[in-house]
């Protein structure tokens, strides 16, 4: 798994349609076979239904492959089915899972890592740790495990609102650790669907690693339920897809401009006096890196750094450095010297403003 990718959100309710734009939109752009060799531009105005993607040739057949021998070496006779959609989910009552359409191409994986800075589970080892997490919700869903007494006494009910934001507790031995910021915290849907994931994980040796754990009794009980209903078939069969790839209409531009803004946290203009001493916005700098892009490129290096000088833990200056990158890519900065000077200025300014956002209180994972 990459170590800096985000969370996935659990999207039980998908997330409502973008208001009607002011104009009518374009027409949309004529796709032919060479679509892949467009530049971004070009590409953005393409509509996703337009794109053709299948699973079938892809990438990720060969990682479905690879989960069903998984589950099929743990005595699982259950096999989740996959559709293309905008983005990671699994709805409720659903034993089947949603994979974002720029995880079938490497082309599409591009334009997202440019539009996003990042694309999740768009590396194999990535793709696999969210396939096995989103599958802990589709077997839930398949065997209607939520309504076991048992599971709520260990893991909570279901029908605890999801939050929007949750406050990781780093020391907490209670969750296992799959996902990056402590996911399992998140929601008690989570917590199954990443204990799951650990105890389906091949070589991960749970039962050593989590030895002493509270986490270990959520464990066992996992391996003890899935023996129950491994040769069992499922109870639901529905083959229900939500909001396929195939019949979205919305345009590579219109997805990514509704993505950015559901992504969107209030970034505070008090880093811009600092921000424009790193950085420059200066004529001469435009065709320069970008400030956004040179922070996601240094930021697993200088995180390590920080939490080093300062104590703090890794996902709390995470939280710090999206808040900056934010705001460097909203006043379109630049590196206005060379890599190896922004860097070391970088790494001071983080440490200070890690400090600030500390003991501010606002220390928080959101969803």
């Amino acid at each position: 798994m990459a170590e800096d990718e985000g969370p996935v959100e659990r999207r039980a309710a998908r997330r409502e349609s973008p208001p009607a734009a002011d104009e009518p939109p374009a027409a949309p752009v004529p796709v032919t076979d060479d679509w892949p060799s467009w530049p971004d531009e070009r590409l953005l105005d393409v509509r996703l239904c337009d794109l053709r993607l299948r699973i079938k040739g892809s990438p990720l057949e060969d990682r479905i492959r690879m989960l069903h021998r998984e589950l099929r070496q743990r005595g699982l006779v259950f096999r989740p089915y996959f559709w293309l959609a905008d983005d990671w989910f699994t709805p409720d009552g659903v034993p089947g899972v949603a994979i974002p359409f720029y995880v079938a191409h490497p082309r599409l994986t591009r334009l997202e890592e440019s539009q996003m800075l990042e694309a999740e589970g768009g590396t194999p080892e990535w793709c696999m740790r969210i396939l096995r997490h989103e599958t802990g919700h589709a077997i839930e869903n398949a065997y209607r495990l939520r309504r076991r007494q048992r599971r709520i006494t260990l893991f909570g009910k279901s029908s605890m609102p999801y939050p929007k934001f949750y406050t990781p507790r780093p020391y907490s031995r209670s969750y296992v650790l799959h996902l990056e910021a402590w996911y399992a915290q998140s929601h008690p849907d989570e917590d199954f669907a990443e204990t799951f994931a650990v105890w389906l994980t091949p070589d991960s040796q749970w039962q050593k690693r989590y030895a002493g754990w509270p986490a270990l009794k959520k464990l066992q009980y996992v391996d003890e339920l899935m023996q129950e209903i491994g040769p069992r078939p499922p109870l639901v069969r529905t083959r229900r897809r939500v909001e396929p790839i195939a019949c979205d209409r919305t345009t590579l531009r219109e997805h990514y401009a509704e993505k950015l803004r559901s992504y969107d946290v209030d970034t505070p203009d008090v880093y811009d006096r600092d921000l424009h001493r790193l950085f420059s916005d200066a004529p001469e700098h435009k065709r320069n890196l970008s400030a956004a892009r040179f922070i996601a490129r240094v930021q697993r290096d200088v995180r390590r750094t920080v939490a080093r000088w300062t104590g703090v833990y890794q996902y709390t200056i995470k939280q710090v450095i999206d808040s900056i990158r934010a705001r460097c890519r909203a006043l379109d900065l630049r590196l206005g010297g060379s890599e190896e000077q922004a860097r070391v200025d970088f790494t001071v300014f983080l440490a200070v403003q890690t400090m600030s956002y500390l003991h501010s209180g606002e220390h928080r994972v959101w969803l």
